[in-house]
């Protein structure tokens, strides 16, 4: 990676930023791995660094941005780049891709690259070539391109970086496969990527056991929450018709195995998305993510690390080049975090200039700045934007209907994390909402906004349970606070929880009560537990044993009154739809 962004920042004839990118050495990208790191490269440059040197006011992507589960996007920057392309790791068969786009032709497939001796098609290709793209373009640039590159080889990679600026004036996709010499070139234009979207959506959902055949009012509860998951594992939110297609393209050349890149830069969410497949990645591609985040002046030893060592692309914004790989995780009905579709594996910060890659810095997991984004909402301090209920944009929290609605949104966001991290984050997080929504002083002010003040607390309630249920799981494999436990002490911590639990779940989820029956069966039916200590006469237990049988017989009880529960809801309610997917 250094030794290819070397050549293609250092060794130029022009070395701004701001100006092209004129090769000296012919590139050479032979596999798809040397291809993504090459365009990682162009693209970093001229789709993202370049933007940012242009426009003082550029939007910075904050580190929030980049966590799971995606925002949808609250404006639409027209000023800046986008664009969506595919590359596949072998040559085109035009009649047979499963595509639309218009083809171009290498002249190297006429004539190799060192021999001495033209080909008489070559200038023929050529010329072909730039007609196919000038036509593409928009009538004000046409002349200039054609003066250009006129006698040039466009398709080949070394020309890639100076035509990009003429490909990034297309609404549709690039195309990219291997030569007659098995190295990447250019072979089409103007692609449109199919995607699909109502066949797949509902193929997910019924895999994932939402949808049923002829289910309607199964369909209208859950469409939501399968089509924001199903989005989600390939590295959106629901969003722009150009990311839903390169999205649900990945994952049907990933279905046909095919060796791909597919990358999309949104104009809204100002980040390069690349999905790939990647060797290592057997069930989905290879998620990542790059763009130009600002650094939370509250991490101060990371800016620091930062700042002394150059990788800041602007210091005084503290922005720097950030590379987000993802893990994507198979739904998990079980799972109380179901909802999960992805989590960070690596963070990398890019030096600006040579390419070098820090791996150990969290810019955009860090709780502290978390808890700190926190505390600044229910004090009305905070002044960003964000996206209410997929529709409203909130801008700033000087009112509490603004408040609330940030409050709602940040949950909804972060839900997962404060199910999941440390005791000492959810303490946090717990008693900055508990000051705030329980505050006798803003009792008044909530009583103008209620639904607002019972939407937040319903969605706090909802990640309280699930913690709890979360714990239980932990528990039913032993494990308590990251550590070993024995079956005494596992029994008595699953009684507690779920004595706490009863009294709380029966007036709000009810899928709480399926999974704490569900965790607690499968506790009941250890075979071990019940051969061991059960189901043995009290006199050939040791008091260590004698203690395992009675807390089992008090998670038998309680467990009986969950049953009784949800039979009683079940007699009473109809049922409800997924608190997660809001």
């Amino acid at each position: 990676m250094l030794t290819a962004w070397q050549d293609a920042f250092t060794k130029t004839t022009k070395l701004s930023w701001k100006d092209g990118l004129a090769l000296e050495s012919p590139v050479q990208v032979p596999s798809l791995a040397a291809l993504k790191d090459f365009l990682d490269i162009v693209h970093i440059k001229f789709c993202l660094i370049r933007p940012f040197l242009e426009q003082p006011d550029y939007p910075v992507v904050e580190p929030r941005e980049l966590l799971p589960s995606f925002e949808m996007d609250a404006y639409e920057h027209k000023q800046l780049p986008g664009f969506s392309l595919v590359a596949l790791e072998r040559p085109l068969d035009y009649f047979q891709e499963v595509f639309q786009f218009d083809q171009l032709h290498s002249p190297l497939d006429f004539h190799n690259r060192g021999f001495s001796q033209v080909c008489p098609l070559e200038s023929t290709v050529q010329a072909e070539n730039i007609q196919t793209v000038r036509e593409r373009l928009p009538r004000m640039l046409q002349q200039e391109f054609r003066d250009r590159f006129h006698g040039r080889d466009i398709c080949c990679m070394d020309i890639y970086p100076e035509i990009l600026p003429s490909l990034l004036q297309m609404d549709r996709a690039q195309v990219l496969s291997l030569d007659q010499n098995h190295e990447f070139h250019l072979s089409g234009i103007f692609a449109s990527l199919p995607s699909d979207l109502d066949a797949e959506l509902k193929r997910f959902g019924m895999k994932i056991g939402k949808f049923k055949p002829g289910d309607t009012a199964r369909y209208e509860r859950n469409r939501l929450f399968v089509y924001q998951f199903l989005m989600e594992l390939y590295g959106f939110p629901i969003a722009s018709e150009r990311r839903t297609s390169a999205a649900l393209f990945a994952r049907r050349l990933f279905k046909m195995g095919e060796k791909f890149l597919v990358k999309v830069l949104g104009q809204s969410d100002r980040t390069i998305t690349t999905l790939w497949s990647h060797p290592g990645h057997t069930v989905y591609p290879r998620l990542e993510k790059i763009a130009l985040v600002a650094v939370h002046e509250d991490q101060t030893e990371a800016v620091a690390l930062l700042r002394h060592n150059g990788y800041f692309l602007d210091e005084k914004r503290r922005v720097a080049i950030v590379r987000v790989i993802y893990e994507q995780h198979k739904f998990n009905p079980e799972n109380v975090r179901e909802d999960r579709a992805l989590s960070v594996m690596r963070q990398e910060v890019i030096h600006p200039l040579t390419g070098a890659v820090l791996h150990h810095l969290n810019l955009i997991k860090d709780t502290s700045s978390m808890i700190l984004r926190l505390n600044d909402i229910v004090r009305g301090e905070y002044k960003g934007s964000v996206i209410y209920r997929r529709h409203e944009i909130v801008e700033g929290t000087d009112t509490h209907d603004k408040r609330l609605k940030f409050l709602f949104t940040w949950l909804s966001k972060h839900q997962r994390r404060i199910i999941g991290y440390s005791d000492e984050f959810y303490g946090s997080a717990v008693r900055i909402l508990d000051s705030y929504l329980l505050d006798p002083q803003n009792y008044d002010e909530f009583k103008a906004v209620q639904d607002l003040h019972r939407e937040v607390w319903s969605k706090f309630s909802y990640i309280q349970q699930a913690r709890k249920v979360r714990i239980l799981d932990d528990l039913r494999q032993r494990i308590h606070k990251g550590e070993q436990v024995s079956y005494a002490v596992a029994l008595k911590n699953m009684v507690e929880i779920l004595t706490d639990l009863k009294f709380e779940v029966v007036n709000y989820f009810d899928k709480f009560v399926e999974s704490v029956l569900q965790i607690g069966e499968k506790v009941l039916g250890d075979t071990y537990l019940q051969r061991t200590y059960a189901t043995r006469p009290d006199e050939a237990l040791t008091p260590y044993g004698l203690r395992v049988k009675k807390y089992y017989g008090r998670l038998v009880a309680v467990l009986d009154e969950f049953r009784a529960i949800r039979k009683l809801r079940r007699d009473i309610t109809p049922e409800p739809a997924s608190s997660s997917a809001a």
